[in-house]
């Protein structure tokens, strides 16, 4: 995949068969939809294109917006390389650009300046200034320059079109298994792994910190989870459990992110570490002593332990 950066003075590229969005997780439904342009594509002897964003819309269109995003900008590239897509552009979205109305930004980006012949949009997708112009206007003023604008199919999973904010919500309830259903894969953050509080190691469960300052992501609901971790500059996925939460035994109040990873004791410090969610166990809890939350820490690892020996089973 050719990776694409909208320049002021860059040359019109080859003619193409595209589409357009935030992709952010490139989910099955962005899959799905993908695949229509790569087959649209080559049944035309054309290039497939994949168009997004340098950074989330309302970013810039609303200064204090903290997106919750699926993955991370080169996460979302990464992923979008794996589709078979010839080119993934990457437009700089600011003020100017949000001035576009969707007439405008057909004719002077879509057309002029990336040669899209047929553009395919997702089935709730919209664009141009205030999104206030719809799917029979972009067919129109496609037909205007000779575009071809056409409207994807929805992806449907288990009674849902599959969609970022759909995939958001089960992660805001901790349903990790249904999120990897839509995503395609399991939910996976990364951060920098920091000193933490040394509770767990008193404890007998030593855990990895992540620093949440450096998880450009969404974090999904406070609890414990059965999660894989991956540390840096190696391919092992290593069993783990997870705590997210403010932990309340200890009267916390910032959200820490803990994992502790099975039969691992290395320094790991500053370090890169790669979370996935396979299960969530269950919500935030508050002990009424250390011992009870030793207790509860066993019950988590045998849990964990369990969903483990169930995958390989299954």
């Amino acid at each position: 995949m050719k990776t694409i950066r909208l320049e002021k003075d860059m040359q019109p590229v080859q003619p193409c068969v595209a589409t357009i969005g935030f992709f952010d997780g490139v989910h099955r439904g962005h899959q799905y939809l993908i695949r229509q342009v790569t087959d649209e594509a080559r049944a035309a002897g054309l290039e497939s294109t994949v168009i997004t964003f340098d950074r989330h819309p309302r970013q810039v269109l609303q200064s204090d917006y903290i997106p919750q995003l699926l993955s991370t900008p080169e996460s979302k590239l990464l992923m979008l390389s794996k589709t078979g897509v010839d080119n993934a552009v990457v437009l700089p979205f600011d003020r100017e650009m949000a001035s576009l109305s969707a007439k405008e930004f057909i004719t002077d980006i879509l057309k002029e300046k990336l040669n899209v012949r047929k553009l395919i949009i997702g089935y709730d997708n919209r664009f141009g200034h205030n999104r206030a112009e719809g799917f029979a206007d972009y067919v129109r003023y496609g037909r205007e320059v000779g575009m071809e604008v056409v409207q994807g199919n929805a992806f449907s999973l288990c009674g849902y079109n599959v969609s970022s904010s759909v995939i958001r919500r089960f992660l805001q309830d901790g349903e990790v298994e249904m999120a990897e259903k839509c995503l395609g894969y399991p939910y996976t953050i990364a951060g920098i792994v920091k000193k933490g509080f040394q509770k767990g190691r008193q404890l007998g469960f030593p855990t990895a910190n992540l620093d949440p300052a450096t998880v450009g992501q969404m974090i999904p609901a406070h609890g414990a989870y059965a999660v894989t971790a991956r540390i840096e500059q190696s391919m092992a996925m290593r069993p783990a459990m997870m705590n997210i939460g403010t932990r309340p035994t200890f009267g916390g109040e910032d959200v820490s992110l803990e994992t502790n990873i099975f039969n691992f004791s290395e320094n790991i410090y500053g370090k890169l570490m790669l979370v996935s969610f396979i299960h969530r166990i269950r919500g935030e809890q508050k002990f009424e002593s250390l011992t009870q939350l030793q207790e509860q820490l066993c019950m988590d690892r045998k849990m964990v332990e369990q969903q483990f020996n169930k995958d390989k089973e299954e």
